[in-house]
């Protein structure tokens, strides 16, 4: 899509296209089985929709319009290079495919293309490695360097990945069709970590000039409704409960000029409470089966925040105790960090830099900006500006959001003049 700021119609298309073309390719790879025809197909639909919308005007159900007429053009698409025939059975079979299964268990089915697709991409066949950034990248529309961001590591690396990941949907022939409910279990742990990713990006946008980006945390929070709708599984639960607590909070997180504001600076009256007691009843129906794991462990430490009245408040003590269970049943550098930090506010900075120049040590999160930044503001918290300059400056280095880059700016810049 080509940008054209000064035509209202091409503006509304241009929305369309950003809030809703992965939901057409989703539909659309469901009924051509293909991901690169379906992706030449979304491409023509809008292209075709610049040219009609503007004289006729928005259909009611633009979607729809959009779905039938990338459908016919991956017709024309195949007729010119031969492929009519293939096009036409693959229609037939699938249609029958899910003729039969509606008939057979309509009410088991998944109601949501997209979610269906996510499935897809899930599939055991597919190397778990590759599973999560073929459906960030193919199905949800992140970006090569977003998806890398999220598993640090470099660009190229994670778009071999996703190349290999398509290659082997084409080669094993990989079938874009429903999963049947004995195939969900097996799937289900990449389907929750595709769906917490994507909330992640949304929650906190990895490039940009914005803090968040509500689009992205808005579909994750719908996924996950239709996930847990379909499977109410303790860790479908507990995600879904994670991202209603942290979106809880998502318009305090930045102030009217876009800037951070920090978890315990924030306004609680501005966080929604509605979000938050509807995420704290999921967090106690997830626990209470006795079969949780690390997404509910997650969204325990974040109901603390939101059931604290002032920051003074938090139970550091309880969620260290999260902490120490999260990091037994999932061992990683940044739960590390993230239990280093609260240690830091239940024993004080002093602790907290210990553990944290332990990860850096090892090697663990050299380019993880968090990382970096964390242990500046220990050292801040202690007095000892000059080196949490240049733990700053480390942080600065790396970041690549606009606020976080102005805000450790900000902290630099104190330090220059003797605060913090």
């Amino acid at each position: 899509m080509q940008p054209n700021s000064a035509d209202p119609v091409h503006q509304q298309i241009e929305a369309i296209y950003r809030d809703e073309s992965r939901r057409v390719f989703a539909t659309l790879a469901k009924l051509l089985r293909d991901f690169d025809l379906a992706e030449e197909a979304l491409q023509e639909s809008f292209a075709a929709a610049v040219v009609q919308w503007k004289s006729e005007g928005i259909p009611a159900n633009p979607l729809a319009w959009l779905v039938s007429t990338g459908r016919f053009k991956a017709i024309d698409l195949l007729r010119r290079r031969g492929r009519l025939d293939q096009l036409s059975e693959n229609l037939i079979q699938h249609r029958e495919s899910i003729d039969s299964r509606n008939s057979a268990k309509a009410a088991e089915e998944i109601e949501d293309d997209r979610l269906r697709l996510i499935f897809t991409c899930c599939h055991p066949a597919i190397d778990p490695k590759v599973q999560v950034p073929l459906t960030l990248r193919e199905v949800c529309g992140l970006t090569t360097e977003e998806i890398a961001n999220a598993f640090l590591t470099s660009p190229t690396t994670m778009a071999q990945r996703i190349v290999r990941g398509k290659a082997k949907i084409r080669d094993a022939r990989i079938p874009i069709d429903i999963p049947s409910v004995e195939d969900f279990p097996e799937r289900l742990q990449a389907v929750l970590a595709v769906i917490y990713l994507v909330f992640n990006e949304g929650y906190s946008a990895s490039f940009g000039n914005s803090v968040t980006r509500a689009d992205l945390s808005a579909e994750a929070i719908r996924l996950g409704r239709l996930l847990v709708q379909l499977l109410p599984d303790a860790e479908a639960i507990g995600l879904l409960a994670l991202m209603l607590l942290h979106e809880s909070r998502r318009v305090a997180r930045s102030d009217s000029a876009g800037d951070i504001v920090l978890l315990e600076d924030q306004d609680r009256s501005r966080w929604d409470h509605r979000l938050i007691e509807e995420g704290l009843a999921l967090v106690e129906q997830s626990l209470l089966t006795r079969n949780f794991g690390t997404y509910t462990l997650q969204a325990a430490i974040s109901s603390i925040h939101a059931s604290s009245q002032r920051a003074a408040d938090t139970n550091w003590q309880e969620i260290v105790r999260l902490y120490d269970a999260l990091q037994a049943i999932h061992p990683s550098p940044v739960v590390e960090l993230n239990r280093a930090v609260a240690i830091a506010m239940r024993d004080g900075p002093e602790a907290g830099l210990v553990l944290i120049d332990e990860i850096v040590g090892r090697g663990d999160l050299q380019n993880y900006y968090l990382a970096h930044a964390a242990k500046a503001d220990m050292l801040r918290r202690m007095s000892r500006l000059s080196e949490a300059k240049r733990a700053y400056q480390s942080a600065l280095e790396l970041a690549q959001q606009e606020p976080e880059i102005r805000f450790l700016q900000k902290r630099i810049a104190e330090m220059n003049h003797g605060t913090s």
